[in-house]
């Protein structure tokens, strides 16, 4: 079994839907002839032609609205948006059509595309290729949203993904494209697109998180594990469905809930899964849910990242004022 990054899995999950299905086409700026600005298409154009990678003009509003009319037509579309901050041009027709589609036909027509994107901070990039739009895609009804934090589940998701019925946003954590390495087996197993992933058990208090705020998350569970609080890590994957019953779960047994995303704090998606656990889980709290979020600012240059991200630190620091509220 291959130790691969994160996106080498997606570029092998592309393969192996695109080998198990001509159906599935995949377009977007520079995805064939360059393999995509991060490599994540390399070498399809030469397996599979240009009639089925097919590179299109810089305009974000396009894709999205040949993508559209490709499901309507019965293909399955894989739309590459280059950033996560250009994706604001495709909303009209995320919004108005794609999410729409099976709708407004009366269940004649279903729209099944993923609009592809890598986001999140951390590389040193200009603006405009550093946001955290989880919650605005997450906000469109009929769009499911999935946020990978590891090459074995951006595998096994992405496959799902493709393999829906109906259009999913699939945010991909740029700095953890090549972060590290993990085995991926290549067998077309796709993963369920309704449910979250505990990677770590633990009694005292609950940490969810997903894409980039996976590993810090994680490592912040270790530092916790040395001064003797178990720490719960449960990575959401998919935000919209949201398998709320899994955090709730955890919350019963931990009594706690920290809330980690790199993503501003007003209206983030950390937002809904504390308003969740408010309606649901209340008499299971012990202590407030606390939200570990970057700053209700713009992204800023690299000399700043990552005084704006969150890190280990600050998730450490609100795990502990959770277990000091009494």
């Amino acid at each position: 079994m291959a130790q691969i990054t994160l996106v080498e899995a997606i570029n092998l999950a592309l393969k192996r839907e695109m080998e198990n299905d001509p159906d599935v086409v995949v377009l977007g700026e520079d995805v064939g002839v360059d393999g995509g600005v991060f490599r994540a298409t390399l070498g399809l154009t030469e397996r599979y032609g240009p009639e089925r990678v097919i590179d299109t003009p810089l305009a974000e509003a396009l894709i999205a609205g040949m993508a559209i009319g490709m499901a309507a037509e019965g293909l399955k579309p894989v739309a590459e948006i280059q950033f996560s901050g250009f994706a604001y041009a495709t909303l009209d027709q995320i919004l108005n059509h794609a999410g729409r589609m099976r709708h407004r036909s009366r269940g004649r027509l279903s729209c099944p595309m993923v609009l592809r994107m890598p986001c999140g901070g951390g590389i040193h990039a200009p603006e405009h290729h550093s946001e955290s739009p989880e919650a605005m895609f997450a906000h469109i009804p009929g769009i499911r949203v999935v946020y990978p934090s590891s090459p074995r589940r951006a595998y096994g998701l992405l496959l799902a993904a493709i393999r829906d019925p109906d259009p999913v946003v699939f945010l991909e954590p740029t700095r953890l494209y090549r972060l590290f390495r993990e085995e991926v087996a290549d067998d077309g197993q796709a993963l369920a697109l309704d449910a979250c992933f505990t990677l770590r058990e633990g009694s005292d208090a609950t940490l969810v998180s997903w894409g980039p705020m996976v590993p810090e998350t994680l490592a912040a569970a270790d530092e916790l594990a040395e001064q003797g609080i178990a720490a719960e890590v449960i990575d959401v994957a998919t935000l919209k469905p949201l398998d709320m019953d899994t955090v709730l779960a955890s919350v019963a047994r931990t009594g706690r809930c920290v809330i980690v995303t790199e993503a501003p704090r007003t209206c983030s998606f950390a937002s809904e899964i504390a308003a969740g656990l408010a309606e649901e889980g209340l008499l299971n709290l012990l202590a407030p849910v606390q939200r570990v979020t970057a700053y209700d600012v713009v992204v800023p240059l690299s000399r700043l990242e990552r005084h704006y991200l969150p890190g280990k630190a600050r998730i450490v620091a609100a795990a502990k004022k959770a277990l000091a509220f009494a």
